[in-house]
């Protein structure tokens, strides 16, 4: 029997917010404590894991729910076995059941989000396989957890409420992949269906969704390119609102994300390299164009969540360069600086919720400039965090009929991470 966990105290704080509805300038506090039990006999493996995700100066306007307040949930619970031989010799196998959280190729489509002060939580059946030749693959069903409470009354308050799943939400599929010849690039492939549909308490958009991914990457080394490619396409059907009445839509959607990088042979490791992502929106017709990244985190592409929140993996161009530097195992940093476009100027500008159903003000949102340093106080014990973000908004963002009558967006978020 084993025993882990940590806790991570947050301080943020915006001037200039980007998002409708919420206050121009707000800070919060948040803390997030995990504690993991783990228990191994053999080819067995039982695992429990406990988040306490809480906030505090919140006020009326701050744009808070679900994703900041977790308060004393069993995320993880689940029995894993190892299975060797079962898909032929030298293969090796493990098939889990219970609550679990999940992490999947990229990230960008299922995964547990980890800057964000609240996980994503999975319930159902996973099984991994591996082959002596190098391919890989995992299988999953799951009920995505829907996390409780969510009315802003009860999130502000901290109140404790079971986390709930059904077969009104469903997701399965899964990745397989391996190294190709020569050992320096990997390709994988993904599929992932969502089941969605109203509950009593909820109405929702009855997405059916399936979900088509390519992956190419060669991971960076010293004194040599890397590079990645992800090619997404999203079929289905959704409905046009939440009514009941509203009429269904056929999708057609898509995603990109381009980067190619080199790390230099220096003391402080730096790695230099230029990005793109492209994410559909919704335009004019008789087809839903809008991407849904389901479960994926943002954080390691496109900017922070917290009070920020604003770029996600939706109606969104953005090039961009991002430096990288590790001078030694106590700190590492960051900078990244990109350009932002609508690529449906109709649309609602990835997850700010402003929209111009005109097209009247363009589709230049801005340019973002965001960096992040890390450093180790007591190495693998104590770190400390700081994550900035200066968004220059372009005509866009000034012009839009319900665009917040801001300045430019500034956000700042210190943090300090205990483990054991």
């Amino acid at each position: 029997m084993t025993f882990s966990g940590g806790s991570r105290l947050r301080y943020e704080v915006i001037d200039g917010q980007v998002r409708t509805g919420a206050n121009a300038r707000d800070d919060l506090i948040s803390l997030r404590t995990t504690l993991q039990a783990k228990y191994e006999a053999g080819q067995l493996r039982l695992v429990g894991e406990l988040y306490d995700s809480r906030i505090w100066e919140a006020k009326a306007g701050t744009p808070v729910g679900a994703n900041e307040v977790n308060a004393l949930e069993v995320v993880q619970a689940y029995a894993a076995l190892d299975l060797p031989g079962v898909f032929g010799a030298g293969s090796k196998a493990t098939a889990q059941a219970g609550r679990f959280t999940l992490n999947l190729g990229s990230r960008r489509l299922v995964a547990a989000d980890d800057y964000r002060n609240t996980t994503n939580g999975y319930t159902g059946v996973r099984v991994d396989a591996q082959w002596p030749g190098g391919l890989r693959a995992t299988g999953l069903y799951v009920l995505p957890q829907v996390r409780l409470p969510d009315d802003t009354a009860s999130v502000l308050d901290n109140e404790v409420a079971l986390d709930r799943e059904s077969d009104d939400l469903k997701l399965w599929g899964g990745t397989i992949g391996g190294k190709l010849p020569g050992g320096a690039a990997t390709l994988e492939g993904s599929w992932f269906h969502l089941e969605e549909k109203d509950r009593p308490d909820l109405p929702t958009r009855d997405r059916s969704l399936d979900t088509f991914g390519a992956r190419l990457i060669r991971d960076p080394a010293p004194v040599a390119w890397d590079y990645e490619v992800e090619l997404i396409a999203q079929t289905g059907r959704i409905r046009a609102s939440l009514a009941p009445s509203a009429p269904v839509l056929d999708v057609s959607a898509g995603f990109a994300h381009l980067e190619v990088g080199y790390t230099f042979d220096n003391a402080w490791r730096a790695r230099l390299a230029a990005e793109f992502d492209y994410a559909s929106g919704d335009g004019r017709g008789d087809r839903y164009g809008r991407f849904d990244t389901l479960f994926g985190m943002r954080r390691a592409d496109l900017g922070p969540a917290g009070l920020y929140n604003a770029i996600g993996r939706t109606n969104l161009i953005a090039p961009g360069i991002r430096l990288e530097i590790a001078p030694s195992k106590r700190w590492d940093a960051f900078a990244a600086y990109r350009g932002l476009w609508l690529a449906d100027r109709q649309d609602t500008f990835s997850t700010t919720a402003v929209r111009d159903s005109s097209g009247q003000s363009g589709s230049f949102a801005g340019t973002q400039l965001e960096g992040r340093v890390r450093y180790w106080l007591v190495p693998d014990t104590l770190r400390f965090e700081l994550n900035g973000v200066w968004l220059d908004k372009g005509r866009f963002l000034k012009t839009a009929p319900n665009a917040p009558a801001t300045q430019d967006s500034h956000y700042l978020a210190a943090s300090i991470t205990a483990s054991f």
